[in-house]
């Protein structure tokens, strides 16, 4: 489905496509609040109650955005924040290894028709860069787009434009209106109409559904990456 406001964008001048992994790309299953979990607990914060729940709320409220910051808001500690960011950088690694890590239905074969049309594809995240480096490789994806970036990578993560300013810069685009973005979450779209890209979209295989991209901004919203790839391609 697309934004009834936005079907008019062009898509023929898009050089490049920003897509987000786990959620948009790659399959979460829920291994973001797992890990998650485990690090909570590991900086003290009640395992059930009213704070754990609040913060279970505010990782789903803000997902997509770099992991540090999340842990920074919650816990108002640094040392406690960079505890909490190991601890779920381990974690997550930990079920990665554990061969946990799939690949979303059609999402190979949306970037391969993007790259083959001449659409140059980033793979972005708000994991650490080593996160991202093994969850691509647990997938065999080391070579499958033309530029994976985290939020080390760009100064600073989402919300913020800087992965896809970032991405834009070490691709050689020309404008920052020949960009699409596609993300699973609200802070996907925020960061995209930072970034000034002519398409900002939502897909509804991750944490946030319809009404909150519309909410958003969002230029349209698509059911996966293959009908986003099939946007891009349309014309």
């Amino acid at each position: 489905m697309s934004n009834n406001q936005s079907d008019n964008l062009p898509t023929t001048s898009i050089q490049l496509a920003v897509l987000d992994m786990a959620g948009t790309t790659v399959a979460d299953g829920g291994l973001v609040l797992q890990a998650f979990d485990i690090a909570a607990t590991s900086a003290g914060i009640p395992e059930s109650g009213a704070e754990r729940d609040s913060a279970r709320k505010y990782v789903v409220d803000t997902m997509g955005q770099s992991k540090i910051a999340v842990f920074r808001a919650l816990l108002d500690d640094e040392q406690r924040a960079q505890a909490a960011n190991l601890a779920f950088e381990q974690a997550y690694d930990a079920l990665i290894e554990a061969g946990n890590a799939a690949a979303l239905p059609g999402a190979e074969l949306a970037i391969d028709k993007l790259r083959s049309a001449g659409i140059k594809v980033a793979l972005t995240t708000g994991f650490s860069g080593s996160t991202q480096s093994k969850l691509l490789a647990a997938l065999g994806w080391d070579d499958i787009a033309d530029l994976a970036i985290a939020p080390p990578d760009a100064g600073r993560g989402r919300p913020y434009p800087d992965l896809i300013l970032t991405a834009i810069l070490r691709l050689g685009i020309d404008d920052v209106k020949n960009v699409a973005v596609l993300g699973d979450t609200t802070s996907d779209i925020a960061s995209g109409l930072a970034a000034g890209s002519a398409i900002v979209a939502g897909t509804l295989t991750g944490a946030h559904d319809e009404a909150q991209f519309r909410a958003a901004g969002a230029t349209h919203v698509v059911a996966t990456v293959g009908d986003f790839a099939d946007l891009l391609l349309s014309d």
